[in-house]
């Protein structure tokens, strides 16, 4: 039986452990969030979204996602 190997991140200020090679429109998706209408920093530098499904999470990558909200 073959291991799964995990790795760290921290989300939004929490830890979390993820699958190897996890990607972070993967991540994205599990947290059904609307990509139109967040902004996503992945180590201090913001995230093109247009690139989001190429990107491998590392691990101790620390992901900033913030969600807009609209109101008036």
């Amino acid at each position: 039986m073959k291991k799964i190997k995990k790795i760290k991140i921290r989300l939004n200020g929490k830890n979390r452990n993820i699958i190897k090679g996890y990607k972070l429109y993967n991540l994205v998706n599990e947290l059904d969030l609307p990509l139109r209408k967040i902004a996503i920093e992945l180590n201090r530098e913001i995230v093109d979204k247009k690139k989001i499904k190429k990107i491998k999470l590392n691990d101790k990558d620390n992901i900033e996602i913030v969600h807009f909200i609209g109101g008036g």
